[in-house]
């Protein structure tokens, strides 16, 4: 822990108490600087996002020919967009708070092929190898439709290849179903915290699932291990990965024409206030770096993590970024959130972040049942537990005397009524019914006595 002891860290930072307490709480960014003054210092640029951008519409006729659910979007993997204003008015009620603005979510939960947002950065990465491999193989030119990727001998070429990755259920769906589909075999290292109709999915695509009886960490030192091992393997890097990243921050650029389509505008007069739920923090660092590229200082990033998994709050609260995780804390790591059940935080993430976020906040997984049961009776939408991570967000940003405060120093209080306010929601339309049911029925269970 970057030479200090926990009772040190616990004296020198007071909010690392509650955090260590697993108590909810909210952390505002102090070292977050204007976008225009944080680009320059930073290893990712507009020009990286646009590249990503111009290789998924590069791909499209082939993702288009090989998934049928994307013919109607002529190969673009992209979610709805969606005003939700009953959960606005049922999240008023439950939190005791009003909520100016309007409320919106990001459904990237019902993102084509994989259900997740990691349909964004995992299928970005895998293609991004393919397209590397088939050129420098002589399989594929430059001005070649892709589509010649969608032939046998293409999927004989990439059988001699090798995928591996490390996850707790989204990552790996997505790895695995866009790699078994171009023929890479694709091994997926999967934590105890993966549901077992993700790993069975994956098995019945030709995927080889690898269990481990401990967390994320663990799977993904075990993939790295092995993947190393051969030299015809690739190893995705969920904590590093630059191509992950990229192809997360993509989804702002269609965002912002999905805005204008909507009439949502995004000015110094009308903010936009995002709230990402947070694991090893790719996703969500990749996103709200693709937005403030974007929208520059009109919009803020907020990151939900789950009081037993803080890892990138932890990291940036104590500026070790990496070099510190949960359990040093003695926090446990575990959580009903999945795919946020991460104790380590990315690196790449945190050194991105830092001077962009705007801030952090923690979850209990109660809370998350809680808003799973009032979205489904409200909206009529389900989604997994850790996509509703991001729901406090805006009601706690009004309600939340730190928050209110934060919102009067930015000059953002009396913008407020103007503002929209984006959920993302990160998970949930591949969920079988019968386990939609069991998180509906946990919703439902009495609240333990205090």
């Amino acid at each position: 822990m970057l030479g200090k002891t926990r009772e040190q860290w616990l004296e020198a930072l007071p909010l690392l108490k509650p955090l260590t307490e697993a108590t909810p709480l909210w952390w505002l960014n102090p070292n977050r600087i204007p976008t225009a003054k944080a680009l320059p210092d930073l290893p990712l640029q507009m020009a990286d996002m646009m590249a990503a951008s111009r290789r998924l519409d590069r791909f499209a006729p082939y993702l288009a020919q090989v998934f049928p659910e994307l013919k109607v979007s002529e190969g673009i993997i992209e979610s709805p967009l969606r005003a939700i204003p009953r959960m606005q008015q049922g999240g008023e009620t439950f939190f005791m708070a009003s909520l100016p603005g309007q409320l919106w979510l990001k459904l990237d939960s019902h993102l084509p092929v994989s259900g997740s947002i990691k349909a964004r950065g995992g299928i970005y990465e895998v293609l991004a190898h393919a397209e590397t491999l088939a050129l420098h193989g002589g399989l594929l030119h430059p001005d070649d439709d892709y589509r010649v990727l969608d032939t046998p001998p293409a999927r004989a070429f990439f059988s001699q290849y090798r995928i591996e990755v490390g996850s707790t259920g989204n990552l790996g769906l997505s790895i695995g179903l866009m790699g078994a589909r171009m023929g890479f075999q694709v091994t997926v290292h999967m934590s105890q915290d993966a549901r077992e109709w993700k790993k069975d999915l994956l098995r019945e695509r030709g995927v080889t699932v690898r269990e481990y009886a401990s967390d994320y960490s663990l799977a993904v030192a075990s993939g790295r291990r092995e993947s190393a091992l051969n030299h015809a393997s690739y190893f995705v890097d969920d904590e590093n990965s630059q191509s992950l990243f990229l192809g997360y921050a993509v989804a702002a650029l269609r965002l912002k024409e999905q805005f204008q389509e909507a009439g949502i505008a995004v000015n110094a007069d009308h903010p936009l206030m995002v709230y990402l739920p947070c694991g090893v923090g790719g996703g969500p660092g990749g996103v709200a770096f693709g937005l403030k590229m974007v929208f520059g200082d009109h919009v803020h990033c907020f990151f939900a993590e789950p009081t037993h998994s803080p890892a990138v709050l932890l990291g940036l609260l104590t500026g070790a970024h990496d070099a510190v995780c949960v359990q040093d804390f003695g926090l446990d790591n575990c959580t009903a959130a999945d795919g946020l059940a991460v104790g380590c935080p990315s690196g790449l993430v945190c050194t991105m972040m830092k001077p962009l976020l705007a801030g952090a906040y923690t979850v209990t997984d109660e809370m998350l049942f809680q808003l799973l049961a009032m979205l489904d009776e409200t909206e009529d939408l389900q989604l997994e537990p850790s996509a509703l991570a991001g729901m406090p967000g805006p009601f706690q940003l009004m309600g939340l005397p730190e928050t209110t405060q934060w919102l009067a120093e930015q000059k953002l209080q009396e913008k407020m009524h103007q503002a929209t306010h984006l959920v993302w929601a990160t998970g949930g339309s591949m969920v079988p019914a019968s386990e939609m049911a069991g998180y509906l029925a946990k919703a439902a269970e009495p609240s333990p006595a205090t």
